[in-house]
């Protein structure tokens, strides 16, 4: 019988077998801002304070439920950004067909347009700067 396919038990662990305990002591309010994380994040009470302490210290833990929230909002804003410009663009042209735009505007509306396009390209490459992060 071939059991090449067969699974041999628990995964090893990458660094070893955690043996070392260190027992640290909490004020209640301390205590129920850990177990509000836990909640919160989703992520056992153990690993997070392991994954604060040692391997990412550097990084925030986020509510990404929360985060996702925003991001839609954001998403709504621009979109009627989006809608706001393509109607004043429409008027403009309506205006323009009848010879009665004044060129200042249309000279002021295109330094507005090229504004936004920067900021929504600044914007997006900040989403996806906090989805790479978030796929880590």
């Amino acid at each position: 019988m071939d059991d090449s396919g067969k699974l041999k038990g628990r995964p090893l662990l990458e660094n070893g077998k955690r043996n070392k305990k260190i027992d640290v002591r909490f004020s209640e309010t301390e205590y129920a801002e850990i177990l509000a994380m836990e909640k919160e994040f989703g992520i056992a009470r153990a690993k997070l304070i392991r994954m604060r302490v040692l391997k990412d210290s550097g990084k925030v833990v986020i509510n990404s439920k929360e985060l996702i929230s925003k991001l839609d909002q954001v998403a709504g804003e621009i979109g009627r950004c989006g809608n706001n410009i393509n109607q004043l663009a429409r008027y403009s042209n309506i205006l323009q067909l009848k010879e009665i735009l004044d060129p200042e505007v249309s000279i002021k509306f295109n330094e507005l347009l090229v504004e936004y396009i920067g900021i929504q390209a600044s914007v997006e490459i900040a989403l996806r700067k906090v989805i790479r992060l978030m796929g880590k």
